[in-house]
C-alpha cells in the first residue's frame, strides 16, 4: 500500500468494481491503516477510493445501457464464472433497481453482493448520467469513507473491520426487505376486490 500510494488505491477499487472477488472490505481498511501510520492522508485515501470505485462502476453502467437485460444475463451465464458474476446476480441487482428506483444506486453501493452490479440496471433503464453519478458518489463516499475511517481508528486491527461491517450490511438488507414487504402489503391490500381477476388477457 505504501509503494502503490493513492493511484494504487484507486486502481484496486476500480478492479473491485469490475471484478467482484477483490473486496473493498480489505482494500479500504488497509488504506486507512496506512494513513494512520503517516505516509498517506485519510482524506486522500478516501478520495482515491471513491474515484476508483466510481470509475469501476461506469463499465457496468455502459454495458447495461448498450446490451440490455437479456444480453447481460446471457453474458453472465456464459462468461460470468470468470469474474464470479451469475445471471442471478444480474436479476438481483435489477430487482433492487425496480423496487427503489434511483435511490437503489445509492443504497446498493452500501450492500455487498449488490454494490458492483447495481450499475447494470441503471444503464438498462436509461438512467441519466448525472443522477447516476450523484447517487453513486454519495453511496460510495459513505461506504469507502466508513471502511477507511475504521482502518484508521483500529490501526493494527484493521483486519477486524469486516467482522463489524458484515452485521451492519445484514441489518441494512433486512431493513430494506421489511420496507419492501410493508409497501407490497399496503399496495396489495389497497387494490379493489376482484381487480386481479379483471386483468387484460385473463
Amino acid at each position: 500500500m505504501n509503494s502503490l500510494g493513492y493511484a494504487g488505491i484507486a486502481l484496486l477499487m476500480f478492479l473491485e468494481n469490475v471484478f467482484p472477488p477483490i473486496p473493498s472490505e480489505v482494500v479500504m481498511p488497509l488504506a486507512g491503516f496506512t494513513a494512520a501510520e503517516g505516509p498517506l492522508s485519510l482524506v486522500g485515501v478516501i478520495v482515491a477510493g471513491v474515484l476508483g470505485s466510481i470509475a469501476g462502476a461506469l463499465p457496468w453502467y455502459y454495458a447495461g445501457k448498450k446490451y440490455g437485460a437479456k444480453r447481460m444475463r446471457h453474458f453472465a451465464e456464459r462468461y460470468g464464472r470468470w469474474i464470479t458474476v451469475s445471471p442471478e446476480d444480474i436479476d438481483r441487482a435489477t430487482e433492487w433497481f425496480e423496487r427503489h428506483g434511483g435511490v437503489a444506486v445509492l443504497i446498493g453501493r452500501l450492500v455487498p453482493g449488490v454494490r458492483t452490479l447495481i450499475s447494470v440496471p441503471a444503464g438498462i433503464s436509461g438512467m441519466p448520467m448525472l443522477p447516476f453519478l450523484l447517487y453513486s458518489t454519495i453511496g460510495t463516499v459513505a461506504w469507502t469513507g466508513a471502511l477507511a475511517v475504521c482502518g484508521y481508528i483500529l490501526r493494527g486491527q484493521w483486519q477486524s473491520v469486516e467482522a463489524y461491517i458484515s452485521p451492519i450490511s445484514t441489518v441494512i438488507v433486512a431493513a430494506l426487505v421489511l420496507l419492501f414487504g410493508y409497501r407490497f402489503y399496503r399496495q396489495w391490500n389497497g387494490r379493489p376486490k376482484g381487480e386481479e381477476a379483471s386483468q387484460p388477457g385473463e
